[in-house]
């Protein structure tokens, strides 16, 4: 409520904003400094207790300082509700800020019992005040909690983190302000009616925290920018690994798409076998994203070369594979298919482990070849077996991992195997190149976003 004083005049309330402005601008500023840092507390995935409390102690501090001028007391003249809260305020700062020095790390074990015992008596306190008002009593009795506070602050300094120096910047700025505060409390237990420096206090603790906060962010940005650098070589690393343009061939028209989700990706393909007449292709999926599955990508690729001799026995070349990948990829498994492709004896021999089948288009006719055995690297014992076909001119085989099939739009449906066999039976007139942008194309504008690896092998053959 707002009661006007007896005899107030418009040159009585300019003289109180003149005298409050630094006050006023200061509790402005640290309020705002607070409520910037309980905005990035409620945007933060994971709760901060460190910045929510760090953001009450702000809010509250510049809060009591707005209600303690005299263009305050001029507003809110006669109000007992105003009275009472800015008298319990100075009993509620407290509580914010110590579990702030504790989140921080500032106060030892021995001490912290008793500093929640303190706490206790300030809530006590803040609601005696609210419940029958201002008392000299509650004031003298928490500027004495105030300082046994402050001294235990100083007698009993953490030592957990005395080697790292924004931790010794940031109690710099702690013990500059506990000194201002325990200043303050002197002054007001004996009534010496020195001015009140407190405030000053608090915003070189603030600068000092944004000191560190400003230092911190420099260093994660630079931290961020080499860890860009490493993932761009190993970007480029990886790319390197998977094998240029396949050969040009009278008998086979090969294409393959390779989008990663991220810089690196556990996808993987190769051309095992590539010359007139024959093709071994092989593609495969590691588990995870990013830098682990593209290092276990990378173990795959040497596994896949370490089995070229085999090349021609699809189940052997798996089998061998499994052999040198088991025990090596640190609990990740890889999916795989390998096909091999004979123009002169006119046959595709198959096989996959735990692989998405691959695809036939054969004369406006789309069918799926399956021959799984288990997930490569995870079981010593696995067994794979091979299926024949007959290979029919303009026969035209699609390769593909999961993330095909598994993209999802933005009702969570998946794309599935059924859109994927109709938009290969829609590229029958197109080439091998056309056919798998066109599928990497479909895929990309049916998802919401890429949540997986893309990569697919699209492969004709001509008799």
């Amino acid at each position: 409520m707002q009661v006007s004083l007896p005899g107030l005049t418009a040159d009585d309330v300019l003289k109180a904003v003149k005298s409050d402005s630094l006050v006023l601008f200061l509790g402005a500023a640290i309020t705002t400094v607070g409520l910037v840092a309980a905005g990035l507390a409620a945007i933060r995935r994971k709760r901060v207790a460190l910045l929510i409390y760090f953001a009450l102690f702000a809010i509250l501090y510049g809060v009591r300082m707005q209600m303690q001028t005299r263009l305050a007391q001029f507003v809110f003249a006669g109000s007992p509700i105003f009275i009472r809260w800015r008298s319990a305020i100075n009993y509620i700062v407290p509580l914010p800020a110590f579990l702030f020095f504790d989140a921080a790390g500032f106060l030892r074990r021995k001490i912290r019992v008793g500093t929640y015992i303190l706490l206790a008596l300030f809530a006590f306190l803040a609601i005696a005040t609210l419940a029958t008002g201002p008392s000299n009593v509650y004031r003298q009795t928490n500027n004495v909690l105030v300082i046994a506070a402050l001294v235990l602050l100083f007698t009993e300094p953490a030592s957990n983190h005395s080697s790292d120096r924004d931790f010794i910047i940031a109690r710099r700025g702690l013990l500059t302000f506990a000194l201002f505060a325990l200043f303050a409390n002197i002054v007001d237990i004996f009534q010496l009616g020195l001015p009140n420096f407190e405030p000053a206090g608090f915003v070189a603790l603030l600068a000092t925290l944004g000191y560190v906060a400003a230092r911190q962010a420099l260093q994660r940005e630079e931290q961020l920018a080499e860890i860009r650098k490493e993932l761009e070589v190993a970007r480029r690393i990886q790319l390197s690994i998977l094998p240029p343009d396949f050969p040009t061939s009278g008998k086979f028209d090969v294409a393959a798409r390779y989008i990663p989700m991220t810089s690196v990706a556990g996808d993987f393909y190769d051309f095992v076998l590539a010359d007139d007449f024959r093709a071994g292709l092989l593609i495969a999926d590691v588990s995870g994203h990013g830098v682990p599955a593209a290092l276990i990508a990378s173990m795959v690729k040497l596994a896949a070369t370490s089995q070229r001799s085999q090349a021609d026995d699809p189940a052997a070349l798996l089998s061998g594979m499994n052999s040198a990948l088991h025990g090596n990829t640190q609990n990740q498994f890889v999916t795989a298919a390998y096909v091999y492709l004979d123009a002169h004896a006119k046959e595709l021999r198959y096989s996959a482990a735990g692989h998405p089948p691959m695809l036939l288009l054969r004369n406006g006719s789309v069918s799926e070849i399956v021959e799984n055995g288990l997930i490569l690297a995870a079981f010593d014992f696995a067994a794979y077996a091979s299926k024949t076909h007959t290979l029919h001119p303009k026969d035209r085989l699609l390769l593909y991992t999961d993330g095909i099939t598994e993209a999802a739009n933005a009702s969570g449906e998946f794309f599935g195997p059924e859109r994927l066999s109709m938009l290969l039976r829609e590229t029958a007139t197109s080439t091998a190149h056309q056919a798998a942008d066109r599928i990497i194309h479909a895929v990309r504008g049916w998802a919401s976003s890429q949540d997986d690896d893309l990569t697919v092998l699209v492969c004709d053959y001509a008799a």
